[in-house]
């Protein structure tokens, strides 16, 4: 089938232009630096020309509500829309396990996108993941200041961002089936532990400083609500594992 995938070029986006173009689909990424606006539905309606299925794995990098929740509202509604001109069929759409209750940060912004995708007019699929292992980079880069990097207390179950691109092109391919169930790697674990072992394996000397994050996003992280519940599908590569693999190949995301 033609797949859109807007975020192609992110995370987990390039994983799964890549997974889908491997399995015979023609594919195609929807990003600003591909001539593709979210936000104000700039370059949409000629992207969407004959695409039978959307994935959704656009994303912020923010810990603001109000940016979270704008650009998911803006984003989502835009792309449901021009879906709906060109006659799409089916929006997969990628969301965050354990968000339910959460109304601050970005967390606040993906319930928004769930809401805009269930009575957005287009047949639906939801995918809920936990963390990526590239997550842990993320938050190293983010958090660092000199020689100290503060990390936000929190349980995570982090999964290969490979095996999250595989899940979102098989469910493009099966139909809409509403939510679907969650998505989480192998182990539990505690990110401060997943942060020394990022530096150690970089070579990198900062002391560790674990920050309690406010709001219902902050109290989310540290519960565990963001671990899945029994019955979630189980991913196969351990952050061990991912690491191993990245400093292997260079050390770019695997």
């Amino acid at each position: 089938m033609r797949i859109a995938v807007a975020g192609g070029t992110g995370t987990v986006g390039r994983h799964v232009v890549e997974v889908a173009k491997a399995r015979g689909h023609e594919v195609s990424s929807m990003s600003r630096a591909e001539g593709v606006d979210l936000v104000n539905g700039r370059g949409l309606t000629q992207a969407l020309q004959g695409v039978e299925a959307v994935i959704d794995v656009s994303g912020i990098q923010t810990t603001s509500t109000k940016k979270a929740v704008d650009f998911f509202t803006n984003a989502t509604q835009n792309l449901l829309a021009a879906e709906k001109q060109a006659g799409v069929k089916h929006h997969v759409a990628l969301s965050i396990v354990g968000i339910d209750g959460s109304t601050s940060g970005l967390y606040a912004g993906k319930l928004v996108q769930e809401d805009e995708v269930r009575h957005g007019g287009i047949p639906w699929t939801l995918l809920r993941s936990t963390q990526f292992h590239e997550f842990v980079p993320l938050a190293v880069k983010i958090g660092t200041v000199g020689p100290v990097v503060s990390v936000p207390k929190m349980f995570t179950q982090p999964v290969a961002a490979r095996e999250v691109a595989e899940a979102l092109v098989t469910a493009a391919e099966s139909g809409p089936q509403g939510r679907v169930p969650d998505l989480g790697g192998p182990r539990t674990e505690q990110l401060a532990d997943l942060v020394r072992a990022y530096l150690a394996k970089t070579g990198q000397r900062k002391r560790i400083l674990e920050a309690v994050l406010p709001g219902s996003m902050g109290k989310a992280m540290r519960s565990g609500a963001l671990i899945p519940a029994p019955g979630a599908a189980v991913g196969r590569q351990t952050f061990s594992e991912w690491l191993e693999a990245a400093d292997a190949d260079g050390g770019r995301d695997q």
